[in-house]
């Protein structure tokens, strides 16, 4: 069995991340996705232990204590963490493992898994983000402003990334992702 990879996968929020995952996921049953912990409250719909796992502040500062996250960050108020257990099982595996997770996130993750696959997920403009977000229609309007301006931050961190793709249309973006990852794990065979 070959060996997998680690994808750091980062987009302002509104861009897609998660839609597009689930697109890659249905294409390749090699991919699989690291949870990430967070204090926020579940949107409708999401469930624990599969889209996050929902932990209060004291349980996310437990986890930071006992050395269980490999990084974590603040992000509108909100705690976000990655749990060590289960990436380096997931690619030794041979899986295609994807931590979608924030910039700050990305930095410190590719300082510990240097030779990890780093994709940054561009919306078409900012006026298109904007409608995204309003669109979602899960936040008032100062989350959406705050979401905004942390948006503007997070695209300036994109050339740091080894590739950028745009999710103007889904299945074009997740047909882009997918080739990027096909020839990766070809490379490193």
């Amino acid at each position: 069995m070959s060996k997998g990879m680690l994808v750091v996968f980062s987009a302002p929020s509104g861009c897609g991340k998660d839609t597009v995952f689930k697109e890659i996921s249905k294409l390749r049953d090699d991919v699989v996705e690291s949870v990430s912990a967070t204090t926020r409250m579940p949107r409708e719909g999401e469930v624990d232990g599969v889209n996050y796992f929902f932990v209060t502040e004291n349980e996310f500062k437990n986890m930071i204590d006992s050395g269980g996250l490999l990084e974590f960050n603040n992000y509108n108020g909100c705690y976000y963490g990655t749990p060590v257990k289960g990436i380096n099982d997931a690619v030794e595996q041979g899986k295609v493992c994807f931590l979608i997770i924030d910039v700050n996130g990305a930095e410190k993750i590719k300082e510990l898994y240097p030779d990890c696959l780093s994709i940054f997920l561009l919306p078409p403009s900012i006026e298109e983000l904007e409608k995204r977000l309003r669109v979602r229609d899960s936040d008032g309007e100062d989350i959406i402003k705050s979401r905004l301006d942390i948006a503007m931050v997070e695209l300036s961190y994109k050339d740091k990334y080894d590739y950028q793709v745009v999710n103007d249309d889904l299945y074009e973006c997740v047909d882009n992702i997918n080739k990027i990852l096909s020839a990766e794990l070809e490379k490193r065979g």
